[in-house]
């Protein structure tokens, strides 16, 4: 099964706390069906010192369910649904992801 959200893609959160912010997929944690967005769901967490960082409290992301999350469309920035189309030659053919609601290919 080809993945609908991949690690790079801008994305727009739908549901939640943090409902209508953007920003970049930089972990997508297939097995558990989660992304960790940039700048999105951030959390406190209490750290201990070690020898190469500081201790005190960090803030951090934490992972948000795929399902709460829809791709940005590459043509207006609005949430829009992810479709997979086979684009070149009979002989030739490749798997492209596709906004659906602009028609616009986001990775070919």
């Amino acid at each position: 099964m080809a993945a609908k959200i991949k690690k790079g893609d801008t994305v727009i959160v739908i549901a939640g706390r943090d409902k209508g912010r953007t920003g970049e997929v930089i972990e997508m944690r297939r097995e558990d069906g989660r992304v960790l967005v940039r700048g999105v769901n951030m959390v406190k967490r209490h750290q201990r010192q070690t020898a190469a960082q500081e201790g005190g409290i960090v803030s951090k992301e934490a992972s948000i369910h795929v399902s709460n999350v829809a791709l940005a469309d590459p043509k207006d920035g609005k949430p829009t649904r992810v479709g997979f189309k086979l684009v070149g030659k009979s002989d030739d053919r490749k798997k492209v992801r596709f906004a659906k609601r602009s028609g616009v290919e986001i990775d070919g």
